[in-house]
């Protein structure tokens, strides 16, 4: 019997997928469990297995695409099973409708086939899906201006899409030569990261602690623990500053419990447990995968799951598992020229740890003369409903004094 597939929720915070690449075609044979689709979340672009066995009667979402949790992707039957796919749509409305609301509709413009499959709205004399429409009047696309590449001239979807990255905004002056600016449509990812930073900056009542370390000792250790190895895909040996950094936190939460808790609205929550949140930058925005148990992981041992959970980010392979559940962040621009920033932080985190560069200054020594050091700047982001100012002084002190005397986390 004919099976529709339709869109899963593939991270906790997911309220949509785009369609990525779908990775059968239509008449393949699919067993349980074969990669089927390439779905772009609000975390990272996933593979997403078939639920089902058979043969894929349909493709229902379009490449490109962006569709609300249940909305329908394809249809796996029996190989040459005649399937009504009014009646399956209508079978899976009230699921998408009680998971996503009356947004489910929006799904339906992918659907090429009935044309009853497809509720579609008319704006004047104008046809455009539900979907379009709700594209066009975010992106202030006029309807009236296109012609549509559905079934009967119907506007759909990847109209506005292509309508949207063809739109340049000229400006003219009278001694300037025109000049053109481009629309680039949001992913799903940024889309989330917009979402959930509004909502964490404005709910979180944030407040700043900025300390500085003299990293001598640390950047001794490193290099002792480095010894002669050579260059390691553009950082020296196995162990990075970033790393030294993320062991001193680690241990740094273990001492104080009460920067690695969360807001509830009935209690403060202080974890058991030290995970620590490391944050990639890729193309599409950020990720966080995050290092579980650090407090309990060596520096050898640390440094190669930091480095393995980077490269995965990058590859965009990263499990729902490896970017969830962290209870405190780590956010380092030291690679960059960038002395010192502020991050925000992530919820249910209640700190987010921002690192800049390690720069080599001029401070007065204990004995009042002038010396050069080798130092770097961290500013903590504190939720002052859980973190109160002197609590994360005293986080950052023994940071500080973990990273300028490093022999002091071994014990």
């Amino acid at each position: 019997m004919a099976q529709l597939i339709t869109m899963p929720k593939l991270s906790d915070t997911m309220e949509e997928g785009g369609i990525a690449s779908w990775l059968k075609k239509e008449g393949d044979t699919v067993s349980d469990g074969d990669p089927l689709v390439e779905i772009e979340t609000d975390k990272a672009t996933m593979e997403y297995v078939s639920p089902e066995a058979g043969v894929l009667l349909k493709i229902l979402a379009t490449p490109g695409n962006a569709y609300p949790l249940q909305a329908p992707l394809a249809v796996i039957g029996k190989a040459g099973e005649k399937f009504n796919l009014e009646a399956l749509l209508n079978a899976a409305a009230p699921k998408a409708h009680a998971a996503t609301g009356p947004a489910v509709t929006t799904a339906a413009p992918a659907v090429p086939t009935p044309e009853k499959a497809v509720d579609l709205v008319s704006t004047g004399r104008i046809k455009a899906s539900p979907l379009a429409k709700k594209l066009a009047q975010a992106q202030q696309v006029d309807l009236t201006q296109l012609q549509g590449s559905g079934p009967h001239g119907r506007i759909i979807a990847k109209d506005i899409e292509a309508a949207t990255q063809q739109v340049q905004i000229v400006s003219t002056s009278v001694s300037h030569a025109t000049a053109s600016d481009t629309r680039q449509p949001l992913s799903m990812m940024r889309k989330t990261i917009a979402k959930r930073l509004v909502s964490a900056k404005s709910q979180a009542p944030h407040f700043y602690l900025t300390v500085s370390a003299d990293m001598t000792q640390a950047l001794a250790w490193r290099q002792q623990l480095n010894g002669h190895l050579k260059v390691v895909d553009g950082a020296w040996g196995k162990v990075s500053v970033n790393d030294l950094v993320l062991f001193a936190v680690a241990r740094a939460l273990r001492k104080h419990p009460a920067i690695n808790a969360s807001w509830q609205e009935d209690a403060i929550l202080q974890h058991g447990a030290v995970h620590v949140a490391m944050a990639v930058a890729l193309p599409t925005g950020l990720i966080t995968p995050v290092v579980f148990h650090a407090d309990q992981l060596g520096i050898r041992q640390l440094a190669e799951t930091a480095r393995t959970l980077g490269k995965k980010a990058h590859k965009g392979a990263l499990t729902q598992g490896e970017y969830e559940g962290g209870t405190f962040t780590v956010s380092n621009l030291g690679m960059t020229l960038v002395e010192e920033f502020t991050a925000i932080i992530n919820p249910p985190q209640s700190a987010i740890l921002a690192v800049g560069c390690t720069q080599k200054v001029p401070v007065v020594t204990a004995q009042d003369t002038i010396g050069i050091q080798s130092r770097m700047k961290m500013t903590l982001s504190c939720d002052h409903r859980v973190i109160d100012g002197m609590v994360g002084a005293q986080f950052l002190e023994t940071l500080v004094g973990y990273l300028e005397q490093p022999t002091q986390m071994l014990e």
